[in-house]
């Protein structure tokens, strides 16, 4: 029994390990695209969404993001995806241990900020998706590098 509970333990810090060290690599856009990005600029009959994942927390695993039931890639550490989306109803999910979802209504012209917060899983890391408010999204847009997106 004891050898068995050391074994679970063993485990447990190295998932820990995996979780908190290493970086994963996510396809990435040119430093064009993602300086472009970063202007912040949105077209007057569009909305803009930011997702970012400014943490290196769980930098071993990507995490899978869809926009309104449609994969839309993966995060990795400090990475972000920018989707410019026509005004309306619009829906987020961040798929890992868990899914989390957020659901959003965007207006014309304007940009909106979801944070990608990485959390501690049982087996995997889990995500919690948060919109946060403009000064917030930038900064944490400006602390990483514009993953590419499927669409």
């Amino acid at each position: 029994m004891k050898l068995r509970m050391q074994q679970i333990l063993h485990v447990w810090v190295l998932g820990m390990l995996f979780l908190t060290t290493g970086c994963v690599s996510v396809p990435m856009v040119s430093v064009e695209d993602d300086a472009k990005a970063k202007t912040f600029v949105v077209q007057k009959n569009k909305s803009n969404i930011y997702l970012y994942r400014n943490e290196t927390f769980g930098g071993a695993i990507p995490m899978s993001v869809s926009l309104n039931g449609r994969v839309a890639g993966q995060t990795g550490p400090q990475t972000y995806f920018l989707w410019e989306v026509d005004p309306g109803q619009h829906e987020i999910a961040s798929h890992a241990e868990n899914v989390s979802t957020l659901r959003l209504t965007t207006e014309a012209g304007k940009a909106y900020y979801v944070w990608q917060e990485v959390k501690m899983g049982f087996f995997l890391a889990r995500s919690t998706l948060q919109q946060v408010d403009e000064e917030t999204g930038r900064k944490g847009v400006a602390e990483s590098k514009r993953a590419q997106s499927g669409f």
